[in-house]
């Protein structure tokens, strides 16, 4: 793995975050939001953001260390005269006036795919990779928390968790590992429902991979109408019928849905059947199946898209980066409140995108993979940005 040292003559104010963050565009996001205050104050919109950035990336650390990583560099430039960090109730406060809202418009506006085709493992024959998935967040044991988001099941009897678990569905670009939409819900949301509200950000020449539980009628048809393509996971006990065979092994067939209106409508699709196997060369899972957009096996043969789908666990490590390095292995989101919980987590996406803003950055300026570049010593030298950097930022 490649080290990070982020430029400081690239990074401004508060390091990393304004440099990807500008105050410029916070400020117009806050007042879109209608959460500009109205008279001066000790903690303005614009500096809670960027305290709700900071705690997603020195996660878990308490409130009062945070403030102080982000005002240290501004004070050693002088750019604070007599403000002074404000006690903690102040900053919940600060907090709550804000909401999650204005988080979720900056993420909104700014998670753009990041990825040219010169970026290793982002396009694949002029498509850009993309995958979906879910993924759920433990939050604060809180009667508000409890009522909004539920608890999944224990697994032991009629047991309950010991916390509320956010679901979060996300549209991942493979290549850059960047969060590209995301959609919060309780625990008793389905993926399936959640990944329905994702191909908003869809569109002609990507081609989006995804899981087995997401194979069905309506949600194909919803992805497909974007004019994006498609290459998803057949579940086991699906029949796919032969209509039209191929010299690769691969066949047209048609996805019906088991009811309703959809049931009339089938999809065609083209099936390839693979064999999973062991670093030994042993068979490890039995048989795989995939169903595809891409009905010509002339130009996209079906053993090439066998491997292309292993890119679909790309998705996995982004989780994996969010919520063990980022967030911290284990920790439970400490808001008490709904509100409080969407923010943090539009926090943490923010972040996220930040740092692999920074990575494919670093990439791209020294021909790598963005692959080869460290996550955690990336988040490392983002932390260090934010307390050491000259700027000009003032609060």
């Amino acid at each position: 793995m490649v080290r990070v040292a982020a430029s400081v003559s690239e990074l401004s104010g508060l390091g990393l975050l304004t440099w990807v963050y500008p105050p410029g565009l916070v400020d117009r996001v806050v007042a879109a939001c209608g959460c500009a205050e109205q008279r001066k104050r000790l903690l303005p919109a614009r500096l809670v953001v960027y305290f709700v950035l900071g705690l997603a990336l020195f996660s878990p650390a308490p409130y009062l260390e945070v403030m102080r990583h982000l005002v240290e560099g501004l004070r050693n430039q002088g750019l604070l005269g007599a403000w002074h960090v404000p006690a903690k109730s102040s900053l919940f406060r600060a907090r709550q006036r804000l909401g999650s809202e204005p988080l979720r418009v900056l993420f909104a506006t700014t998670a753009k795919p990041m990825a040219t085709e010169a970026t290793p493992g982002a396009f694949w024959r002029g498509l850009r990779l993309l995958a979906v998935d879910g993924t759920c967040w433990d939050v604060a044991d809180t009667e508000a928390n409890g009522a909004a988001f539920d608890r999944p099941g224990s697994g032991r009897g009629s047991g309950r968790s010991a916390f509320p678990q956010v679901r979060l569905a996300a549209l991942v670009e493979v290549g850059s590992h960047a969060v590209l939409d995301a959609e919060l819900a309780g625990c008793r949301t389905g993926e399936v429902t959640l990944v329905a509200r994702l191909p908003r950000s869809l569109g002609p020449g990507q081609l989006v991979l995804a899981d087995r539980e997401f194979l069905g009628v309506p949600l194909w048809q919803a992805f497909t109408a974007t004019g994006a393509d498609l290459l998803w996971r057949v579940p086991a006990n699906r029949v796919l019928p032969v209509t039209k065979q191929f010299r690769d092994g691969s066949w047209l067939s048609q996805v019906r849905a088991s009811s309703g209106p959809a049931r009339r409508e089938p999809v065609v699709v083209r099936v390839l059947a693979y064999q999973v196997k062991d670093q030994l060369g042993e068979e490890a899972a039995g048989v795989y199946r995939l169903v595809t957009t891409l009905l010509d096996a002339r130009r996209y043969p079906a053993r090439q898209l066998a491997a292309l789908y292993r890119e679909r666990w790309e998705i996995e490590s982004v989780f994996a980066e969010i919520k063990t390095h980022q967030r911290g292995a284990r920790v439970v989101l400490s808001s008490k409140t709904p509100d409080g919980v969407r923010q943090q987590i539009w926090a943490h996406l923010l972040v996220h995108h930040a740092l692999r803003e920074l990575m494919l950055r670093t990439a791209a300026t020294r021909g790598l993979d963005p692959d080869q570049v460290s996550f955690t010593e990336t988040l490392r030298s983002a932390r260090r940005s934010v307390t050491v950097t000259p700027g000009s930022f003032s609060p």
